[in-house]
């Protein structure tokens, strides 16, 4: 749980330098890019965060990977700042918030749909568009499918959930039967 503090407040104080300088969406891109090269070379992020290794050698490494990159001169320190406070292991979880403030500050909203069937194109725009009305805000949504719902959708904006696969409907209608005979 602390992690997820500490990785929030980093993000925003990142996020809060790039509205400064309205390079929020590039910070965005390179801490992405940060995130992809601690997953493409697995030794790397081990190589950051081992103790066993002198910290000073761990510090040219990171300072030769950030060059190599070619990172904004911002993302060297705050990078820099990460590896120097012990915080680099929290990386992608910065990166992770940071994208969704990045989204707020855009006016964008991510949602999941999930539906028992394949929706095409139109719906799915459909969707999209009814969502964007009624939060004000462009909507990306992560479409998946799930044949275990029977029929319906369920969409996930945030902390709000609609429920309406028949799955539901049908625990819903034998909790309100079994409410019934015990009356």
């Amino acid at each position: 749980m602390k992690n997820l503090a500490v990785s929030r407040r980093y993000a925003k104080a990142l996020i809060l330098i790039g509205q400064e300088d309205g390079q929020a969406d590039g910070y965005n891109d390179e801490l992405f890019a940060m995130v992809g090269l601690l997953d493409a070379n697995e030794g790397f992020e081990q190589a950051l965060t081992n103790p066993l290794i002198k910290k000073s050698d761990r510090k040219k490494l990171l300072d030769a990977v950030i060059a190599a990159a070619g990172f904004s001169k911002v993302m060297k320190s705050f990078l820099s700042l990460l590896f120097d406070k012990g915080r680099i292991g929290f990386t992608r979880d910065i990166a992770t918030y940071y994208n969704t403030m990045a989204d707020e500050l855009k006016g964008v909203v991510r949602a999941s749909v999930v539906a028992a069937t394949s929706l095409s194109k139109t719906n799915i725009s459909k969707i999209q568009k009814s969502l964007s009305q009624k939060t004000g805000k462009t909507v990306v949504l992560d479409v998946q499918k799930d044949s275990s719902l029977i029929g319906g959708i369920i969409t996930k904006i945030g902390d709000l959930v609609l429920d309406g696969s028949v799955k539901t409907q049908l625990i819903n209608m034998r909790e309100t039967l079994k409410k019934g005979e015990s009356a």
